[in-house]
């Protein structure tokens, strides 16, 4: 899964930026590409109801010019070149700023820790779309609950890469997997409706979706016949 999102490609994409940059007349420079991924499923009454998958990819540019600073952003398709004329000839005409400029490079993280950020587990469509429906299949199970508002599931990871002009590169990687459903309980006026979901970075610590979908149908059921509470001193 990390090899989808090519971290060396983004570092080097990184790195050409701070290098056209400081061709371009900058005293000092940081860059950053962020690449995700996401996939998504949801469901209602039993039906597919939509799918989503996305990529995207984007790089920032930020330059100093003695005390003054420019900023620019754009897809990771755009000239390195045209980017940092651009970003220095915006810093040349910015108003001074003696409180901006990089961190000192005796303050630089160079040994970083793994967080335990990502998880590799591949999620495909059709898993993402059984969640899903049994979520919802556990909710509708739920004495009371009479109609569903939906289910869903997605999973998906993104990653950044940050470089500076003066030697620093840091990078994550980072993986995120959901499911919710949403549920209604009793009839006509009475009606309710409440939810549960799970997030989690390690698809193992996610909640079953039976768990998910028994929670929903649970909370949507206590909401029925619920009054005011009394008003009076604290």
């Amino acid at each position: 899964m990390t090899d989808k999102l090519d971290a060396a490609k983004l570092t080097d994409r990184v790195a050409a930026l701070v290098e056209a940059a400081k061709r371009a007349g900058a005293d000092a420079a940081d860059a950053v590409a962020v690449r995700g991924r996401s996939a998504g499923v949801s469901v209602r009454l039993g039906k597919v109801e939509g799918t989503e998958s996305s990529e995207s990819e984007d790089v920032s540019l930020r330059v100093f010019v003695g005390q003054r600073v420019a900023s620019v952003s754009a897809t990771a398709a755009s000239d390195p070149k045209a980017l940092a004329e651009r970003a220095v000839a915006m810093a040349k005409v910015s108003p001074e700023d003696p409180f901006q400029g990089l961190a000192d490079p005796a303050l630089l993280a160079r040994n970083l820790r793994d967080l335990d950020l990502f998880d590799p587990t591949e999620v495909s469509a059709d898993q993402l779309k059984e969640a899903a429906l049994a979520a919802e299949a556990a909710a509708l199970a739920v004495k009371g609950v009479t109609n569903s508002s939906g289910s869903s599931a997605g999973a998906g990871l993104g990653g950044l890469v940050l470089a500076t002009s003066h030697g620093f590169v840091g990078q994550y990687v980072a993986s995120r997997f959901s499911r919710s459903t949403s549920v209604i309980a009793g009839e006509g006026t009475a009606m309710e409706r409440d939810y549960e979901f799970s997030s989690r970075q390690h698809f193992a610590d996610l909640d079953t979706p039976e768990d998910i979908g028994r929670k929903a149908g649970e909370r949507a059921v206590r909401r029925l016949g619920a009054r005011k509470a009394a008003t009076g001193p604290v």
